[in-house]
């Protein structure tokens, strides 16, 4: 298991736990961590130092002594503890060195290609395959999400719904999500996107379809995601916050990827069907 997610849960214990073997500079941070968790996951290690009144190389020397290999993953650990705790106002007021717009406009794009990278760099191909072999199987897929994951939910039922016909997106302007599932069995497949703040509708509804012998595939942030833990498999996409607007451009490609396998795999039978809806769109003048 990857460091931060194995650290983040009990990081806090182990810094009360180490307190009294630290140094005196040492212990000024661990002083200020307790009390300012949520300011210093988004602190560089200059800042920290600055902030308590140490060098940096205190800072990366306290790091250690937690047993993290450096500052950036013991800063991991911190944003993994709190993200799905902070509240929309604590994101806004996160992001007060977003001096001007092309500040703004750098900050979100590296932020959106680094989340890219570490998905690419982290993510289970044999769960990424193993995917791909439980949707061509599937007797029925129903793909979900709620709040801001319902865009990529949407995004990836209208994609895998051209390619075959037993898509299902749960629609939360259709009637309650449970009485759309409600059929689900030991055949379907369940596709659940879910990043903090975790909504615990989706939670209810996956454990809902487990319960029922359906396969769950999660495309989650974390294997701390509650979502997780009823998964069969779990594709884990970062989704490093940027302020108030949760970053879901890795969700999107990985939803990109998944329709593109299973389409390649479908290759032939959507050929015919592009066909077809070529003479349609062609016919009633779809485009311009």
């Amino acid at each position: 298991m990857d460091e931060t997610l194995k650290d983040s849960k009990k990081l806090i214990s182990d810094i009360q736990t180490q307190y009294t073997r630290l140094s005196k500079g040492q212990k000024l941070i661990a002083q200020y961590i307790l009390n300012n968790y949520d300011k210093v996951a988004f602190m560089t290690a200059c800042k920290l130092g600055e902030t308590v009144g140490v060098s940096e190389s205190t800072v990366v020397r306290f790091a250690n002594a937690l047993g993290y290999s450096g500052y950036p993953k013991l800063q991991a650990a911190l944003q993994e503890l709190i993200k799905n705790k902070l509240t929309t106002v604590q994101r806004v007021e996160m992001a007060n060195d977003y001096s001007d717009e092309n500040t703004i406009l750098n900050k979100i794009l590296k932020g959106d290609i680094d989340n890219i990278r570490e998905t690419l760099e982290e993510i289970d191909g044999e769960a990424f395959q193993e995917a791909i072999s439980r949707l061509l199987k599937a007797r029925k897929i129903y793909i979900l999400g709620m709040r801001t994951s319902f865009v990529v939910a949407q995004y990836l039922g209208f994609y895998l719904g051209i390619i075959l016909d037993n898509v299902h997106t749960v629609r939360m302007d259709m009637g309650d999500a449970f009485e759309q599932i409600v059929r689900i069995g030991e055949d379907d497949v369940v596709i659940a996107f879910s990043f903090p703040r975790y909504s615990k509708k989706s939670f209810q509804l996956v454990k809902y379809a487990k319960e029922k012998g359906a396969h769950v595939i999660s495309i989650t942030d974390s294997l701390f995601a509650p979502i997780a833990s009823e998964s069969d498999n779990t594709l884990i996409v970062k989704s490093n916050m940027a302020s108030f607007v949760d970053s879901l451009v890795p969700a999107m490609s990985v939803a990109n990827a998944l329709a593109v396998a299973v389409g390649m795999k479908e290759k032939e039978d959507i050929k015919e069907h592009f066909d077809d809806l070529e003479q349609m769109w062609d016919k009633y003048g779809m485009f311009e």
